[in-house]
């Protein structure tokens, strides 16, 4: 009976002591035990113009200067409604999910004609089935579209909405080449909008 005892104790011991060397730092101190993050539904991307600036800039092969850069999650579509739906018309929307999208900008540009200085913006839209209202706002690190004031807008312009030929499942948003500057494209479901910004 004594050896079964003393045995149940012996592992009780190292089932202890292997725990606390799990929960002992290098300084030999032990850490309260934590839980890393799951995986976001609407995980956080980033978009730049040029496009994958980083990148090229590694390698030698940026031959454009860094004009902006916009921070957004990916909400999916997973078989809802969105435009009328989950995204209500006529309302102000984050575009996107979580923290509000941000834009960057490292040079004054025009978007469709109006002047937009260079620095960072909190972005919006208004969607209707016809248009978007897009929303350049200073008020930043903002989550969601709870706490959006419009005494802090920049800039508001209009753009229509097109159809995208094909459903598009997460939330997009990207930068492309065009004759004055660049486009920023926003897409989701089978709604698709792009906002020209000049800068040549």
């Amino acid at each position: 009976m004594n050896k079964i005892l003393f045995c149940c104790l012996l592992l009780l011991a190292q089932v202890g002591f292997a725990q606390t060397s799990v929960n002992t730092t290098t300084t030999g101190q032990t850490s309260p035990a934590f839980k890393l993050p799951v995986l976001d539904k609407s995980p956080m991307d980033m978009s730049y113009y040029p496009a994958n600036y980083p990148v090229l800039r590694i390698q030698d092969k940026a031959n454009e200067p860094l004009v902006a850069r916009v921070i957004y999650s990916r909400p999916q579509k997973e078989g809802r409604t969105i435009f009328g739906g989950l995204v209500e018309y006529g309302q102000v929307w984050r575009l996107g999910a979580n923290e509000a999208t941000e834009l960057e900008l490292y040079r004054d540009v025009k978007v469709k004609d109006k002047k937009l200085p260079k620095g960072r913006y909190t972005l919006y839209a208004i969607p209707t089935e016809t248009q978007w209202t897009i929303i350049f706002n200073k008020d930043t690190d903002i989550w969601g579209a709870f706490k959006y004031d419009q005494k802090k807008d920049v800039l508001r312009v209009d753009v229509p909405v097109q159809k995208s030929p094909t459903v598009v499942e997460p939330f997009t948003l990207s930068f492309n080449k065009s004759t004055n500057g660049a486009d920023m494209i926003m897409a989701w479901d089978e709604a698709m909008v792009t906002v020209p910004f000049s800068f040549k």
